[in-house]
């Protein structure tokens, strides 16, 4: 058992309701402007780290192999987590607005099949979905894979797409999952027509969840792609790529099955790879703060969040320096 799993830190944004059978549960609306808030109390910090070499996954590092940085300057890792077989909590956030109807919602349920099919003992899924202005949890963290299942054939694309507000409840939603490992799946076409705020808002209010965001953009193209006067072609694939990069998640456009079993498969991999850092926060002025991972030696790629808003680190006397 690691340490902080009996701390208070769980300050959710959204508190989910207990699961219930799924007969006898109904959707929980949700507000999107509910979450428009950059005010969150954390007392606790996860991230989770990817680490690579090549081609290859970086396997069997210990806590003494990673240097944790808060703007720039050494925090202590209080707990460390890292275990292939550690279940997982998988935050799911599908685009339901009207241009997601056919092709793109089949492609969509093969995704979630994907992961149910793959379930380790432990892990949890749940199923959120956005159209229109609001956004509803169809389905709380659960075990249940039955539950899963009934709840994605019954998706049906429908009204405009409020694709920046809807991500703003990321944080609060992925953190009821009760997994240190864990993340987030936003299934969408990128196309936004509906949204209160800006991309740039929405990509700093989910810079404060403690998952990595892994975007599957249906058909949304070459995020890097430009015209010949030097313009982004692909202007949504530009804000999805973003939203990924910021969070520690990875950015893919799917044009068939094929792209998404490729995509699948290596988000898949992330996860079981996933170490995953923790510290506490002490006292002091909520803000946002960058945060850096760096791992010892060798040609190596790391992924992981890049900030959060909080109160500074808890930092050891031997640390020194000031917050």
């Amino acid at each position: 058992m690691i340490p902080y799993m009996t701390r208070p830190w769980w300050l959710i944004l959204t508190v989910l309701p207990a699961v219930l059978p799924l007969a006898a549960q109904e959707p929980a609306p949700i507000d999107p402007a509910a979450h428009f808030t950059e005010e969150v109390a954390v007392a606790y910090v996860l991230v989770p780290v990817v680490v690579r070499s090549g081609a290859r996954y970086v396997k069997n590092l210990d806590k003494r192999d990673f240097r944790l940085l808060v703007d720039g300057k050494p925090v202590p890792i209080d707990s460390f987590e890292y275990r292939l077989e550690a279940p997982a909590s998988v935050m799911v956030l599908q685009d339901l607005s009207g241009s997601m109807e056919g092709r793109s919602l089949d492609l969509s349920r093969e995704a979630v099949r994907f992961f149910l099919d793959k379930a380790l003992p432990g892990d949890e899924l749940a199923l959120a979905t956005f159209a229109g202005e609001g956004l509803e949890v169809e389905v709380p963290f659960t075990s249940d894979l039955g539950a899963l299942r009934e709840s994605i054939l019954l998706w049906k694309g429908w009204s405009t797409t409020a694709l920046h507000d809807a991500v703003t409840a990321v944080p609060g939603l992925s953190q009821s999952g009760k997994n240190p490992k864990r993340f987030a799946i936003l299934l969408t076409d990128g196309l936004d027509n509906a949204s209160k705020i800006a991309p740039e808002q929405a990509r700093d209010l989910v810079r404060q969840a403690q998952v990595p965001v892994y975007v599957l953009g249906m058909a949304t193209g070459d995020p890097f792609q430009i015209d010949a006067e030097g313009k982004k072609i692909y202007r949504y694939a530009d804000v999805l790529n973003l939203l990924a990069t910021t969070t520690g998640g990875r950015y893919y456009s799917i044009s068939g099955s094929e792209d998404l079993q490729k995509a699948l498969a290596a988000i898949l991999d992330d996860l079981r790879h996933q170490y995953v850092l923790g510290f506490a926060t002490s006292e002091g002025p909520s803000r946002q703060r960058d945060v850096q991972v760096q791992v010892k030696a060798g040609d190596r790629t790391v992924l992981f969040r890049r900030g959060y808003k909080g109160p500074p680190p808890a930092l050891r006397a031997a640390t020194g320096g000031s917050r």
